[in-house]
């Protein structure tokens, strides 16, 4: 691509990265702490478009129209580029129009239950019932048997997805860096269920401690299971995905 094409590709992918890192759209592939680096990031590609911009037209300001081959004659052959190059602006403007799902049940049945004990289990709030994040809940039911949540109430929210066998699981995708690293988080749920479930509902879902737990059949990992004792669909969260094992 020549210099004016390249600077167009530039200043789209910047206004893109910004657009992103200045709406709610940028927590749909990395965590939320790296939106300052998102931010500066698109600065910077807007900044080098401008730049890139500036230098060809002084160039051609110096050395003449530019369209010479270099025989002193201005007689060159101009090569253009395929116009099937921008295509690649295409993906660019889906990123500012389209907003994509968040990462749902079909990924997380596909892989492994990324759970692992905890290293401590702090207080808990005397709230009732008592908010947790699908990880905290996981690790504490999983490896502290629940020693935290006897006589709690606990309330959950996370996305439904279903085992194979019709087993319903609330789940998180817990995050690393982006979206690309997500791994779920799964808690088998029992109880009062809900009669119809559909996959990628969100639920918030309030229940109590049971020491049941089952293997995933992915990677043998520990899925607990929480009581139900109520449930109510709610809309998608701010942050779809879970950061807690980051913190």
């Amino acid at each position: 691509m020549n210099r004016q094409a390249q600077a167009a590709v530039l200043f789209l992918v910047g206004a893109a990265v910004l657009h992103a890192g200045l709406t709610d759209l940028y927590l749909r592939y990395v965590k939320a702490g790296l939106r300052p680096l998102l931010l500066a990031a698109g600065v910077v590609l807007i900044m080098a478009a401008v730049a890139t911009v500036w230098y060809e037209r002084r160039g051609r300001g110096e050395t003449g129209d530019g369209d010479g081959d270099g025989d002193g004659h201005g007689h060159g052959h101009v090569h253009r580029e395929p116009r099937v190059a921008w295509l690649l602006v295409l993906p660019l403007l889906a990123l500012i129009l389209v907003s994509p799902p968040a990462l749902g049940s079909y990924s997380a049945m596909h892989a492994g239950t990324a759970l692992q004990a905890p290293l401590a289990y702090p207080s808990l709030p005397a709230t009732d019932p008592l908010p947790l994040g699908v990880v905290d809940y996981a690790g504490r039911a999983a490896y502290d048997h629940g020693r935290t949540l006897a006589h709690r109430r606990v309330e959950v929210t996370g996305f439904v997805a279903l085992a194979q066998d019709g087993t319903p699981y609330l789940v998180r995708m817990a995050l690393n860096c982006c979206a690309a690293d997500a791994q779920p988080v799964k808690i088998g749920l029992t109880g009062h269920i809900p009669p119809v479930l559909q996959p990628d509902t969100w639920l918030q879902v309030t229940g109590t401690y049971t020491a049941k737990q089952t293997k995933d059949p992915v990677n043998d990992g520990r899925i607990p299971f929480l009581d139900v004792t109520a449930a109510k669909p709610v809309p998608t969260p701010h942050d779809p995905y879970d950061e807690s094992w980051n913190n």
